[in-house]
């Protein structure tokens, strides 16, 4: 444990919870939390990978794939957030986190011995419903440990995970295809049981910047204050709403993505696996950190940049997008999946810091369960539901192309959340600077 301890010598943050934090505890902190994350990622998207293959064993609709993919995981994923991350701003966060990662890991492994259905959406449920006390208490323990000037790459440096998470998914995945059943639930039984034990052994709780106040005893009358809180603030409504929005494009899209490249462009398993781990997974994860870098470094000069930055991107990539899903030849389609992937996430980081930084310290773990709640029920629930449906709608009349025009139709919505992201920035100094007095007095 003394690689946690705090030395006179080392460098230490500037916030006021972080003071007393050393660089060294802070980067350990960041880097299991980082840890646990790619184990969320790994367990979220194994479906999502052989979600062609579950269709033709199961005989499903694509509407009852997406629901599959995405809403039967993200509605407990989304509403038990909530009641877990007021747990958070009071109480060990350390704690719940652990006991998340073994409780998703577990049901994870029960998902590779279904056999039917029922018992795999079943099993999707417990995953959404173990992961839900993942997000909000690491993003309050980063707000703890990262100072304003750098929170937006310590949030991005966690969407790196990406990499590592899409590469083992796929190696789990061509596994499975392989005969090789067993080995997801023991893999990801104690690989979750490791990282939660781990998390508790080695990982302090960070000093928080205000004391935690008492547990309310209407939860409902809290969730509306802090969700009134977020909507009175302009620029956070607007990146709630943005980001709402490009979550429904990213999740909708992405989890389709291995449908896409086997059904249209007739890509074997190992092939689309592969595809989605390198580029999905690789320039995707350096394309998100580097957004999170750039916002970083333009919002310098002007903080309107940390949600102009994301405006500017997605509105430049809607044609590319709806390019890359049109496009006949399979050269042309990877070609453009990596810029698709590269500039994807630029979005993602920024949202979460600023929606950390413009709240009170006390709300921060439920506010950010509350924007996990609207970008999960809404984009990972609703979204890949939603191409599954205009998919089995297109069908009679575009046949296997009909999976195409869904993703055409509702990648379009990007450019609907540009321009929540570009209304933020016009009041997004006057709200940070009004934040900040208000934390200062």
């Amino acid at each position: 444990m003394s690689n946690l301890d705090t030395t006179p010598n080392e460098t230490t943050t500037s916030g006021k919870g972080a003071a007393s934090v050393s660089k060294r505890t802070r980067n350990y902190t960041l880097a299991m939390l980082v840890a646990i994350y790619a184990s969320s990622h790994v367990d979220r998207q194994i479906v999502s990978i052989l979600a062609e293959s579950i269709k033709q064993d199961l005989l499903l609709s694509d509407s009852q794939l997406g629901f599959l993919i995405g809403l039967s995981f993200a509605l407990f994923y989304a509403t038990l957030g909530i009641p877990i991350a007021m747990l958070a701003d009071r109480y060990s966060r350390r704690n719940i986190i652990a006991a998340s990662v073994i409780v998703w890991s577990g049901m994870t492994a029960l998902c590779g011995l279904a056999v039917n259905y029922t018992q795999l959406a079943l099993a999707r449920i417990g995953v959404g419903i173990g992961e839900a006390g993942s997000s909000p208490p690491s993003h309050s323990m980063i707000s703890d440990l990262f100072p304003l000037e750098s929170r937006g790459a310590a949030m991005a440096f966690t969407q790196l995970v990406s990499i590592s998470a899409c590469l083992s998914a796929f190696l789990l995945a061509a596994g499975l295809m392989n005969g090789m059943a067993g080995a997801l639930p023991f893999c990801c039984r104690h690989t979750g049981i490791f990282l939660g034990i781990l998390m508790v052994t080695t990982v302090k709780e960070p000093p928080r910047s205000q004391p935690p106040k008492p547990l309310s005893r209407n939860i409902f009358r809290e969730i509306w204050q802090t969700f009134s809180i977020m909507m009175s603030i302009p620029s956070l409504r607007h990146i709630v709403i943005g980001c709402t929005l490009v979550v429904f494009v990213g999740y909708g899209t992405t989890y389709w993505n291995g449908v896409y490249f086997r059904r249209i462009h007739g890509l074997s398993p190992g092939e689309t696996g592969t595809l989605l781990a390198l580029i999905g997974g690789f320039i995707g994860g350096i394309g998100t950190f580097f957004g999170g870098w750039l916002a970083d470094r333009m919002a310098q000069r002007d903080k309107r940049y940390y949600v102009w930055l994301t405006a500017i991107v997605k509105t430049a990539l809607a044609p590319f997008v709806a390019w890359y899903y049109l496009a006949a030849d399979i050269y042309l389609a990877a070609g453009l999946l990596v810029l698709v992937a590269f500039f994807g996430g630029f979005y993602l980081s920024v949202s979460f810091a600023m929606n950390q930084s413009l709240l009170p310290p006390e709300n921060r773990a439920l506010g950010a369960a509350l924007l996990l709640f609207c970008i999960n029920i809404l984009g990972l629930g609703f979204g890949p539901y939603m191409v599954g449906v205009l998919s089995d709608v297109f069908q009679p009349d575009y046949g296997q192309d009909s999976l195409r025009y869904a993703l055409v139709l509702v990648s379009l919505l990007n450019i609907w959340g540009s321009v929540h992201y570009f209304i933020a920035g016009r009041r997004l100094r006057e709200d940070l600077a009004a934040r900040e007095a208000a934390s200062s007095g």
